[in-house]
């Protein structure tokens, strides 16, 4: 094969340039009217060439959308915005060297597809209206959730003839918010996928609200099988460890805890910066339910992801604390500290001397250090004596 000559090489370069320069020199524009005849915003607006080559847009308060830079040819529109239901694909022809204008008026289309199918338009009146009513659900329920946290502010002040009723009016809005997000699964499409796992993590949140943690649970695991987020791994081992510290039988509390900790390892591959919170939500509820040995391994990792959480070196010294055992020695009680104990409540005032923390963890230090040396049962003998005369 002959080779080409720089003379032709130049010459092919020089024709292949101008045709790369022609290929992006024309633009489109547009409007979206919605089905009431109104700039329609927010709508995404996604533009596909033949070759693949995609731009993804969106209108503006007026309805509106321009792309430059773009090669004449078929282009695939792709209208969609799923808390509106739509989503709607139509093929343009846009040509080269000139200014395109494509508009889209739903009202306008759905009349004619009304004119031309009035069965098919029948059906899509039918699921619009079943879509309304969904949301309406949803929406319900969320603003339940906001009642939900009004009350539970109120309930950190409020005094102890109060709260009864503010813990009932929480209960209440918690049931009929599961009966909304129950009734908004029911009506959901089977391919708003997205959709559907945000109204199931609702659902759970619902249900975890109500102390219903199997069925919260339950809901969380179907919303991850559909769409997997940190959020939701974090609350599925959430309701998971308030499943163990309500259980009473100890092989299945571990059980959960061991489900509550492989949560906790998804939130970290997905989102490593909300791991922390996730391994410290297992650490308190197991240190309130008093379950110290199970809460120990969950607060390890928080100081190792997070050294200088001061919360964290609290709560770890304290189930340590809890786990503190004693043991008789002739006349004298030893004590069994377990090994960091010191160290964890010494972290947490090198965090944050001057924190919430700091005082009381010096004051565990303190007793720590009189736990060193045991105690005398004659002394504690004798001064039960006393208390009894």
């Amino acid at each position: 094969m002959r080779r080409l000559t720089p003379i032709l090489l130049a010459l092919v370069a020089a024709l292949l340039f101008p045709a790369i320069a022609a290929a992006q020199n024309t633009n489109v524009h547009g409007q979206v009217i919605d089905r009431d005849g109104k700039p329609w915003p927010g709508i995404s607006v996604q533009l596909t060439a033949a070759n693949g080559q995609t731009f993804h847009l969106k209108t503006n308060k007026n309805g509106k959308y321009s792309q430059i830079g773009l090669s004449g040819g078929v282009y695939t529109f792709t209208l969609s915005d799923p808390s509106q239901g739509l989503n709607f694909v139509e093929k343009h022809q846009i040509q080269g060297d000139q200014d395109n204008v494509v508009n889209f008026n739903f009202k306008e289309i759905i009349a004619q597809q009304a004119a031309a199918h009035p069965e098919e338009q029948e059906k899509q009146k039918e699921a619009q209206n079943k879509f309304k009513v969904m949301k309406s659900h949803v929406d319900d329920g969320i603003a339940k959730f906001n009642e939900i946290n009004t009350l539970q502010t109120q309930l950190h002040t409020a005094s102890a003839a109060q709260k009864p009723a503010l813990e009932a009016q929480v209960q209440s809005a918690a049931q009929a918010a599961v009966a909304d997000f129950q009734q908004a699964e029911t009506m959901i499409g089977p391919k708003e996928t997205k959709n559907h796992a945000v109204i199931l993590a609702n659902l759970g949140q619902a249900y975890s609200i109500n102390k219903q943690y199997d069925q919260a649970a339950t809901a969380y695991q179907k919303a991850i099988a559909l769409n997997p987020e940190a959020s939701t791994y974090m609350n599925l081992s959430l309701a998971q460890v308030n499943l163990a510290a309500a259980a009473t039988d100890p092989t299945a509390a571990s059980a959960h805890v061991a489900d509550a900790s492989a949560s906790c390892d998804k939130v970290a591959t997905l989102d490593p910066t909300s791991a922390v919170k996730c391994w410290k939500n297992i650490g308190i509820v197991l240190s309130n339910k008093g379950d110290f040995k199970n809460a120990v391994a969950p607060l390890q990792k928080v100081t190792q992801l997070d050294p200088k959480d001061a919360q964290a070196w609290y709560l770890l010294g304290s189930a340590n604390t809890g786990m503190i055992q004693t043991k008789q020695e002739g006349d004298k009680m030893t004590f069994i500290i377990p090994p960091g104990t010191a160290e964890a409540y010494q972290k947490c005032i090198d965090a944050d001397p001057n924190g919430p923390y700091a005082a009381q963890a010096k004051q565990n230090l303190d007793a720590l250090a009189a736990m060193g040396g045991g105690e005398s049962l004659k002394v504690k003998e004798e001064k039960s004596k006393k208390k009894r005369r």
